[in-house]
């Protein structure tokens, strides 16, 4: 099965319909009517919903936005914070990025811009609809938890807009080395808008403007906000990279989240999904096997240019001509959990084969 990160004609009505369902309507009976009506609303009091529990929840939620490429970690991140206690982040909705790509196509255009401001759609009430559209959708495609996050890749381009939307949300923006990330898009056959599948040279290039793009979104909002975090050394150093990020969030230590496999797919635990191309690899534990799988398999010519192709491997730390390149010495215990999936690769073969066939529907 391939797995598509593009705009889909179906998928945009349906957001479209949506946002008209939630996007609350203004009382029609005008003995309501008061003068402060005429004031700035309180998004708060505007944009909110309930969870099966009945907790009702508003744009101020502390809600945590895990994002960054394709292939670069996000699933793996989402899986472990999954295992907390507190948190659930749940499968790729797909449909926010979608809608705030539509946002963007909006604002680029001066022809839509006008036709939305003579339609009376004012920005304040654009961005009620898509908060609310964004909050419903986090809140209602998981069970309830005290904190939500939501693991959709390219929302991360969009990062500024949403900390405006939820000013105490927080974000992570996973950075993986372009060369692996690229590699594992191109031999999982992922596809994504834009990415040429048959050329490495293109892959690499179309990354390297994507993660610019992200970059310059997490350092708009600062460190207090995001938190860039390196696959690499969240798969080398778990505890520790995982102490950071709870750390981060406000969260407490959960020892959970260094065991996330042992909580797929059961309840309150790891929820997964058949048609995410992640969900057969973050079944194992935390291990070192995805790391270096692109080295020899970039064609030479392209190698030769790294530096050119893809300057962002320098700006986020990689050596663009290290093949192959050194990420550090990885814990004991990732090593041992390494060893351990190479010496009983059938049953975890058997066990990824599970969780793609069974699915949502069949846990």
């Amino acid at each position: 099965m391939v797995r598509r990160y593009l705009p889909h004609a179906l998928g945009v009505m349906v957001v479209l319909l949506t946002i008209m369902v939630l996007t609350p309507s203004p009382s029609c009976d005008s003995s309501n009517y008061t003068a402060a009506q005429d004031a700035e609303p309180q998004s708060d009091h505007l944009v909110h919903t309930r969870d099966s529990d009945g907790h009702e929840y508003t744009r101020s939620e502390p809600l945590l936005f895990i994002g960054g490429m394709p292939r670069s970690g996000t699933t793996l991140m989402r899986a472990m914070l999954d295992a907390h206690n507190m948190v659930r982040c749940g499968e790729e909705t797909r449909v926010v990025p979608r809608i705030l790509q539509m946002r963007q196509q909006w604002k680029r255009s001066a022809k839509e811009s006008m036709r939305l401001k003579e339609a009376g759609v004012s920005d304040k009430v654009l961005d009620e609809a898509i908060s609310s559209f964004i909050l419903q959708v986090v809140v209602g495609h998981g069970v309830p938890s005290p904190r939500l996050c939501n693991k959709d890749p390219f929302t991360l381009k969009s990062a500024s807009y949403l900390s405006q939307l939820f000013p105490n949300a927080k974000f992570i923006f996973m950075i993986r080395d372009g060369r692996a990330t690229v590699h594992s898009i191109i031999s999982r056959k992922v596809t994504i808008t834009g990415f040429d599948l048959s050329s490495y040279k293109q892959c690499l290039t179309r990354w390297n403007s994507a993660v610019q793009t992200m970059n310059q979104q997490c350092e708009e909002l600062g460190p207090e906000r995001c938190m860039p975090l390196h696959y690499e050394q969240l798969v080398l150093h778990p505890r520790s990279t995982m102490e950071a990020v709870l750390e981060f969030f406000d969260l407490p230590w959960d020892e959970n989240v260094m065991h996330h496999e042992e909580h797929i797919n059961k309840p309150g635990g790891v929820s997964l999904s058949k048609v995410e191309r992640s969900s057969d690899q973050v079944v194992k534990p935390v291990n070192l096997d995805g790391l270096t799988k692109w080295v020899g398999k970039i064609p030479e010519d392209v190698v030769s240019e790294m530096a050119l192709i893809a300057p962002m491997l320098a700006t986020l730390g990689y050596d663009p001509y290290a093949n192959p390149p050194n990420y550090g010495k990885a814990d004991s215990v990732v090593s041992n959990n390494t060893r351990k999936i190479q010496r009983d690769s059938s049953y975890w073969q058997n066990k990824a084969d599970q969780v793609l066939s069974a699915g949502k529907n069949g846990r």
